[in-house]
């Protein structure tokens, strides 16, 4: 297996490729790892369910930056997300990571974006993190490269009818996913 952590030129691409291609690579976050089992895509100013939709802010600005950076914001005053930015610098786009299978250093299903960010304690502090230099928050490729479904993104109240919501089904059935490396 290869343990190069992902480089920017694979963030600097069309999201809808972007987020396919994250179902089966493996995140990890301190001293968690885990295989990405399901995404939603979140494109421009033009897309209603963008947080970018409405033009360039201090929240947003991180969307409008780097390819390859994360994006964590709060929700329902509960709950951090976490995305990363895509496409060119200057244009608006990120995936939310909506699910993972964690592998270690315990097995789970983490199902839900705040839920996943809860258990890896992912914060406001993550935010604008470069994603393609620190082996300590990334993402590796993996040897897995699984079948999805594309579906309506949930949990938004404009921009429903995009299926711009991937899921790999397989990913998150398997009983049990090793990690070939200790990344």
């Amino acid at each position: 297996m290869n343990n190069a952590i992902l480089p920017r030129s694979f963030y600097e691409r069309p999201t809808l490729i972007v987020a396919g291609e994250l179902l089966g690579k493996v995140l990890k976050f301190s001293n968690f790892s885990g295989v990405i089992t399901e995404v939603e895509a979140y494109i421009g100013m033009n897309d209603p369910a963008c947080h970018a939709a409405r033009g360039y802010t201090n929240r947003t600005s991180v969307m409008f930056g780097t390819p390859g950076f994360s994006y964590v914001y709060f929700i329902y005053g509960m709950y951090y997300c976490l995305n990363i930015v895509t496409e060119a610098e200057g244009f608006p786009a990120a995936v939310l990571i909506r699910g993972l299978k964690l592998t270690e250093p315990l097995e789970a299903n983490l199902g839900g974006p705040g839920i996943l960010c809860k258990k890896l304690n992912i914060t406001k502090e993550h935010n604008k993190q470069d994603l393609t230099i620190s082996h300590e928050f990334c993402l590796y490729e993996y040897h897995l490269k699984p079948d999805y479904v594309c579906t309506p993104r949930i949990g938004i109240s404009k921009g429903k009818e995009k299926f711009w919501r991937f899921k790999s089904c397989v990913l998150a059935e398997m009983p049990k996913i090793t990690l070939d490396n200790k990344y």
